[in-house]
């Protein structure tokens, strides 16, 4: 009973970390970003492949530049063996970037992540990533158009850290 409620524990903290990773991101916190991955992780995005540490430095300045930036995990497997587990999840990703003359445009992305984490000093993180792409699709943005006074609701423009309505968890 002792090694199973460890590994229901174990994976408990790797779907943490998991989600935390697109939270950080929408959220511009780069210290909870940093969280995510050890500094020596083996990340390879296809247009980024290094380590952990240059990864957040590289996509952080990147996710600043959209006005709104969404991001869900999904489907989480996990596979603890010890202080090592390897990890898949699908992943959707929505940015709006402003095109100029008031018209914004959102890009949709749907992918996995392959992950392997490690366990060192009783904290899980990320130690390996590889990122595979499955569908992109860009559409007009419509959260203007989408609620009128009549259907009013709130919308945040996140364009720095430490945006008041963020709650560290």
């Amino acid at each position: 009973m002792d090694a199973q409620l460890q590994e229901l524990l174990d994976k408990k903290a790797i779907e943490e970390v998991l989600l935390r990773y697109g939270r950080t991101q929408d959220w511009l916190d780069t210290p909870g970003q940093y969280s995510c991955f050890w500094p020596d992780a083996d990340i390879d995005f296809g247009f980024f492949a290094g380590n952990g540490a240059d990864w957040v430095a590289h996509v952080m300045p990147h996710e600043a530049e959209a006005l709104r930036r969404w991001h869900m995990s999904t489907s989480i497997m996990i596979e603890v063996d010890g202080d090592k587990a390897t990890a898949e999840c699908y992943g959707i990703a929505v940015g709006t970037a402003d095109l100029g003359d008031g018209k914004l445009q959102d890009s949709m992305y749907g992918g996995r992540y392959l992950d392997e984490l490690e366990k060192r000093d009783g904290e899980w993180r990320i130690s390996k990533r590889t990122y595979i792409l499955d569908w992109a699709h860009q559409f007009p943005n419509a959260l203007v158009a989408s609620t009128g006074a009549d259907f009013a609701l709130n919308i945040l423009t996140i364009s720095e850290p430490d945006h008041p309505m963020y709650r560290p968890l």
